[in-house]
């Protein structure tokens, strides 16, 4: 690819996808494996235990997250509003002559949902869990702290399954409809339902 257009496309792709792994690797992490751990701990060893491991496994989780976003915003301008030598304006994979292109409708559904886990991450969850981190929440209320945290990070895990659905679709689905929404939503829901329902069983004895 000898053009800069196609470099920097591939480029901000790339950078947009391991950070996405990084991010929703994370999320996994937390909601599948340390819910559970932390469950099975004595408040002494989560006291040695956690502030070790949650600053640094926060630390790239809402990094991961914000440089997903900021590469996924800068993807979909290079993609959907950018056409190299004509410059800046609507593209033919956003628009046609029937409108907004599926293609576009299921991008932009991913990118909602994207935007909102990314919201979770740096305006609900890691607020609430640097100030339990620091000590900075008083004993009776850490219980709802840890409670609201634990549910937008909830909420986020099965966001992400029709998220990904979302973001898969243009490339590899294409058409839209009221059908296709459904399965995306069904499908990644139930997914990540199954997951957590597991994760209390995985690593036991059998």
């Amino acid at each position: 690819m000898p053009d800069a257009y196609s470099n920097i496309h591939l480029i901000v792709r790339w950078l947009h996808v391991i950070a996405g792994i990084t991010w929703i690797g994370h999320l996994y992490f937390f909601n599948f494996v340390n819910v559970p751990l932390q469950g099975s701990l004595d408040d002494a060893t989560k006291k040695a235990v956690n502030p070790q491991l949650m600053p640094r496994a926060l630390w790239w989780f809402r990094w991961g997250a914000m440089i997903t976003l900021l590469a996924g915003l800068t993807l979909f301008v290079l993609t959907y509003f950018y056409t190299p030598g004509a410059g800046f304006g609507a593209t033919s994979l956003l628009m046609d002559a029937d409108g907004i292109t599926d293609r576009a409708m299921w991008i932009l559904f991913g990118m909602l949902l994207g935007i909102i886990m990314w919201f979770n991450v740096w305006f609900v969850i890691w607020p609430i869990q640097k100030k339990l981190l620091t000590g900075k929440v008083p004993a009776d209320q850490v219980p709802a702290a840890r409670k609201k945290a634990l549910l937008a990070s909830r909420i986020n895990t099965f966001l992400s399954g029709p998220m990904l659905f979302g973001m898969l679709a243009p490339a590899h689905y294409g058409t839209m409809s009221f059908g296709a929404l459904l399965l995306a939503l069904g499908l990644g829901v139930l997914a990540i339902w199954f997951s957590i329902k597991s994760s209390s069983r995985v690593g036991k004895p059998a």
